[in-house]
């Protein structure tokens, strides 16, 4: 940081300049359709969509260095795609590919731009949109090439060592969800003897799930084209892609009353089970901890108390995943609420569900919860990491008088 220090105050000692974005780049046209799985010749190069790496293919529109920004995006900034490549790649057309020119390095906007806040230039509703037209409004900090060759150079250093680190933790994170899954499935497994069930030596009956629930409903979703039904709205509203065997405290879009009165969208109570049907997610589950709506790819299980222990529904079907999946028809595996109703589950005495419970609860904290263990070091060892890269990229940056409001970031 000193050394930082002392370039700025020797080669800019009056701030540093920003310019727009369209003044300091080349921006590749977006011309390229996407193309069809089933068209892909498959290869080694990678193939960027708006998230991220989605194929390898054969073939390549691009080869050289080039930051890749998501035309769509998005609202949740830790998941806006900013990408640097460098060789060969093929890019379609919902991602802008940006070059820097003489004066810019390509790494330096690579960083900044993963430390900005695009959510002022984003258009559209749930699938937000950043238009070539307001990308090219976006200003960035321009410091002279030295200083923005030191900071990549150490940027790129905590790079690798926090990468270093990470798969380190990670491995023993994984190290740790297999032993989670080992007592989780031994705890879960009925076996028979003599024409009866038993789990843990317990004697159990099974029921469809559609038998020990209340209701299972599904959601909806509001016209996306219609502003007055997510502006400013305080409804939480899910979609699948949030469902991934967690507990939900908040969602990423909200909606507005007008937007649940005129949609299928429902108000659901805390503590139901929700599972995925379609996407992605498809099998996954989670559960609500706060009043919530749902799209229409969500099945809202409210089980009854008196017959099941909701987070024992919640880990059986989590232990069910792959056998759930495996229902799905369809392109992408898709389930009905036919196929949830029917799912079967053995329920033992509501005494035996608690026991298992309370075990299963204990484990899931050592591996999932982000306030101990392994994935609580994980976190702040990111956190550590994205404070040293936006220190260096605006504690010097911020005092030029020049710099703009509009980008809002910090």
């Amino acid at each position: 940081m000193n050394r930082i220090e002392k370039l700025i105050a020797e080669l800019c000692p009056n701030g540093v300049e920003w310019k727009k974005l369209g003044e300091v780049c080349e921006i590749e046209d977006n011309k390229r359709k996407p193309v069809a799985a089933s068209k892909r010749i498959s290869g080694e190069i990678p193939y960027y969509g708006a998230n991220n790496i989605q194929d390898y293919v054969d073939g390549f529109t691009h080869n050289g260095e080039y930051v890749l920004i998501a035309e769509d995006g998005s609202r949740d900034l830790k998941n806006y795609s900013i990408q640097y490549v460098s060789g060969k790649f093929w890019a379609n057309n919902h991602i802008h590919v940006v070059k820097g020119k003489e004066f810019l390095l390509n790494k330096f906007l690579f960083y900044y731009l993963k430390t900005f806040n695009f959510i002022p230039f984003l258009t559209g509703g749930e699938r937000a949109k950043l238009t070539k037209e307001n990308m090219l409004k976006i200003t960035i900090p321009l410091p002279p090439l030295l200083i923005q060759e030191e900071i990549v150079k150490i940027l790129d250093t905590f790079t690798a060592l926090q990468a270093e680190l990470q798969a380190a933790l990670q491995a023993e994170l994984e190290a740790r969800k297999k032993q989670y899954e080992y007592y989780r499935n031994k705890l879960l497994t009925p076996v028979e003897q003599n024409g009866k069930w038993y789990l843990n030596g317990v004697e159990v009956e099974w029921k469809k799930l559609g038998e020990v629930a209340i209701k299972i409903s599904s959601g909806g979703t509001p016209r996306t084209g219609v502003r007055e039904y997510y502006e400013n709205g305080n409804i939480p509203w899910l979609r699948t892609q949030e469902v991934n065997f967690c507990e939900i405290y908040d969602t990423e879009i909200k909606i507005t009353e007008l937007g649940l009165k005129n949609s299928s969208a429902k108000i659901i109570p805390p503590n139901c089970v929700i599972m995925a049907m379609y996407g992605a997610t498809v099998g996954k589950v989670a559960i609500n901890k706060i009043p919530l709506s749902t799209n229409q790819a969500c099945a809202n299980i409210q089980v009854n108390e008196k017959i099941a222990n909701t987070r024992y529904i919640f880990y059986y079907l989590s232990k069910q995943y792959k056998y759930i999946k495996s229902l799905g028809t369809g392109s992408q595996t898709n389930i009905n609420s036919k196929i949830v109703q029917d799912l079967n589950i053995p329920i033992p005495p509501l005494s035996e569900q608690e026991r298992i419970v309370a075990i299963l609860d204990k484990l899931d904290a050592l591996v999932n919860d982000l306030s101990v263990g392994l994935p609580a070091e994980i976190e702040a060892r990111r956190k550590q990491y994205e404070y040293y890269r936006n220190k260096l990229l605006w504690q010097f940056m911020n005092c030029h008088n020049n710099c703009p409001d509009k980008n809002s970031n910090s």
